[in-house]
Order: structure tokens, then C-alpha cells, then sequence
């Protein structure tokens, strides 16, 4: 009887050995799905914590297993000895994920969407230079790294923010860019064989004084200083939006009008090539609460500005070349001027965009040429691409020209 009780005990044995694994497995997975969030939080603090001169947390992180995403929440940077307490980044809801298109081709990359973010420049606060130093784009990228540590193939925002703050002026400047919507593609690494911007930007958005926002272009931000050929147009925003930055630096109130900005810049290799246009139409200054002083300095710059003003459009408007490198990028003074007396007296400049600018204008392999022969060999190019156009023009006339004439023999043909 001893015999046949033996087997049966090591039987029940075996079946608890057998069940008692996958339960601690089960536990264990259990228990690593409920640490993870903490863990990855803590990670995520650190890194943050690490940026030279700034500092930041966050306050929650989620975990979806099944979609391959976790979620960051409550995410703030702001600078070290700022002198307000205003949040620099302030991130309050983000969805980092695998993107699932990409995996079915065989590629492993993230997207993320950001909801509501913003990023608030107040001007004070950037001006402190921290113990530790300043972060450089190494730090930057190796945080970014640290959080996302997938490639990023797409990018969007939802209902952003962008402002620029100054509080040392009376009044304070605030002006902000609301309701951002942002979507960018293609960022993962691309071997770049050429110049290319492969990633396709486009953004949206509501303007100081209920102006409309809108930027399209392309990039190649893998790069430390990264390329791009972006055109930006600010409309319809009334002017006196613009007041507690006008009334600042040039003491002068708008009481009506609207404002317009458009610009295009390219960059490639850290050089800049570009151009701003501001035009205000239909703007009044003089408001009847002003003091003398104010008045009279007011109408001083009314009557010039009626003289400047094209009276076709009613606009004041101008166009300042920017060029040079991102260290020293520098501003045509006198072609401004001469572009303020072009749009009052000649030709009115446009509100649009001119597509006047690429990104091949912004190479700078002729960085040894002096200014004047460099404005020579843009002359010179721009005379070969009108010519190659004439020519182009002139073959396709010609074309034109044979097709009508065939065209009109068989018809004589018919009757």
C-alpha cells in the first residue's frame, strides 16, 4: 500500500510544480505592468533633470501595451534662476506610439501627438546665464533621445500655444500665436545622398489681434543645425494688438488698421537666406486719450506715414532682406528703406508670399566671395534661369505655332 501511495504524491507534486510557475510568472508580469509607469517616470524625471541650466518633471505616465504607446503627462521645463515662475515648455498631455503603418513595412518608428502644449518665451527669463552653462543641441538631442528612444517618423500638435512675453516693458508685451495645429512627417534619419529636406511641414493658427497663421515648407532636422525652406504668412490681425509693443519701442498707438506679415526663409548649413514683409492697410494713429507730446509725435509720424502710404492699397508696407549666418544674421537697412518708397510710390507690394526664395539660394559654398560678387553671381544665375525660360517659352511657342498651323490645313483639308 506504501508502494501505491508513493507515485500518487508525486503526481499531486508534479501538477503543483506545474501550475506554480506560470502563477509566478503571471505575478511577476503583474507586478512589472503596475512598476512601469513609475519606473519610466522616474526615468524621464531624470532626464529632464539633467538638462544643463533648465529644470522640469513630470507628473503622470500611462502604459498601453496593446497599442505599443505610453502617455506622458503634466510634462514642464522651465529655465534655472528664471525670474518668473512661468513655464517655459509646458507639455500637459502626450502620446508617444509606434506607428503602426511603418510596422507593416518593416520599420520600427514612433509618432507622437501633443495635446494643448505650450511654449512661453518670456523675454527676462531667457536673459539668465546658468552656473552649469547653457544647453547645446547635443544636450537637447540626447534628452530627446533618452525619452523617445524609437526614431520619430511623425509629429502632430493639437490646440498649441506660442508666446513671446517681455515684462520690463510698460506696458507688458505679450504676444501670442493660439490654437496651433502642426503636423510634420518623414523625421526618422534619411541617408542623405544630396541637399533634400524630406520632411513636409505644415502648421496653422490664430494670431495676436484674431490674425490667421499659416506655415508650410520643408525640413531636414536630423541635422544638428537643421535645414529648411519655410514660407510664413501672418493676416488679418488688427493692429492695435500690435500696441503695448509699439507704444514701447516707437511710442506710437494704433486705433485701427489691420496687420499683415509674410516671410520666407531658407537655411542650409546654418546659413540663412530670406525676407520679412510687414504691411498695415487701412491704419489710423492718433487715439483721442493721448497727451500732447504724444499727439504731436504721433502726428509727425501720421504725416509720414500718409506720404509713404500707397494710396491704391492704402497700405504701408516694406520688405527687409535677412541674410548671413545663424550666429550673425543681419538685415539690408537701406534696401528696407528703398522698399518702404517702392510699395508708397511705385509698385505696391502684394500680401502674399512671393515664392521667391529656395532652398538652394541659402548655400553658401561661395562663403569666400565678397558681398558684391556674390550679388554678381545671383545675377548672373537668375539671368541664365530667365533665359533658359525664354528659350523654354519660345520651343513651346513654336510647338504651338506648327500644332495650329497642322491643325488649321486639316481643317481647310475638311471643307
Amino acid at each position: 500500500m506504501a508502494d501505491e501511495k508513493t507515485p500518487k504524491k508525486k503526481r499531486k507534486a508534479y501538477k503543483k510544480k506545474r501550475y506554480t510557475f506560470p502563477i509566478i510568472l503571471l505575478i511577476v508580469l503583474i507586478a512589472a505592468r503596475i512598476y512601469l509607469p513609475y519606473y519610466v517616470k522616474d526615468h524621464i524625471n531624470k532626464v529632464l533633470a539633467n538638462i544643463p541650466g533648465y529644470y522640469g518633471q513630470v507628473d503622470d505616465v500611462t502604459i498601453s501595451l496593446y497599442r505599443g504607446a505610453y502617455g506622458i503627462n503634466g510634462m514642464y521645463l522651465n529655465k534655472i534662476d528664471a525670474e518668473t515662475q512661468v513655464k517655459f515648455l509646458n507639455f500637459p498631455k502626450n502620446d508617444i506610439s509606434i506607428e503602426w503603418k511603418s510596422l507593416f513595412k518593416g520599420k520600427i518608428v514612433a509618432e507622437i501627438t501633443m495635446n494643448s502644449p505650450e511654449v512661453i518665451y518670456v523675454f527676462e527669463d531667457q536673459q539668465t546665464t546658468p552656473p552649469e552653462g547653457e544647453a547645446d543641441v547635443e544636450d537637447w538631442t540626447k534628452a530627446l533621445t533618452d525619452i523617445v528612444p524609437l526614431e520619430i517618423n511623425h509629429f502632430e500638435v493639437y490646440d498649441g500655444k506660442v508666446s513671446f512675453v517681455q515684462l520690463s516693458a510698460e506696458p507688458n508685451i505679450d504676444l501670442s500665436i493660439e490654437k496651433v495645429t502642426l503636423t510634420a512627417d518623414n523625421l526618422r534619419n534619411v541617408i542623405e545622398k544630396e541637399r533634400v529636406l524630406p520632411s513636409p511641414v505644415t502648421a496653422t493658427g490664430v494670431s495676436f489681434g484674431g490674425g490667421n497663421v499659416k506655415l508650410d515648407g520643408n525640413m531636414n532636422i536630423i541635422k544638428e543645425v537643421p535645414d529648411m525652406d519655410l514660407a510664413f504668412s501672418l493676416e488679418n490681425s488688427n493692429a492695435s494688438a500690435l500696441n503695448d509693443m509699439t507704444s514701447y519701442y516707437s511710442g506710437l498707438d494704433f486705433e485701427s488698421g489691420t496687420f499683415n506679415l509674410y516671410s520666407e526663409i531658407a537655411i542650409a548649413d546654418g546659413y540663412l537666406k530670406g525676407y520679412v514683409k510687414p504691411m498695415i492697410k487701412n491704419s489710423k494713429l492718433i487715439g483721442k486719450e493721448d497727451g500732447f507730446l504724444e499727439t504731436l509725435w504721433e502726428g509727425f509720424v501720421g504725416f509720414f506715414k500718409f506720404v509713404l502710404k500707397n494710396q491704391g492699397t492704402d497700405t504701408v508696407a516694406t520688405q527687409v532682406p535677412i541674410e548671413g549666418d545663424l550666429n550673425d544674421v543681419k538685415a539690408g537697412v537701406w534696401p528696407t528703406i528703398g522698399n518702404i518708397f517702392k510699395n508708397g510710390w511705385f509698385d505696391a507690394f502684394k500680401g502674399e508670399t512671393d515664392n521667391s526664395i529656395e532652398f538652394n539660394d541659402a548655400f553658401n559654398d561661395d562663403k569666400n566671395l565678397t558681398p558684391k560678387e556674390r550679388r554678381q553671381k545671383r545675377r548672373e544665375e537668375r539671368k541664365e534661369n530667365r533665359e533658359a525660360k525664354k528659350e523654354n517659352d519660345s520651343t513651346e511657342g513654336f510647338f504651338k505655332r506648327l500644332f495650329d498651323g497642322a491643325e488649321e490645313e486639316t481643317n481647310d483639308d475638311r471643307y
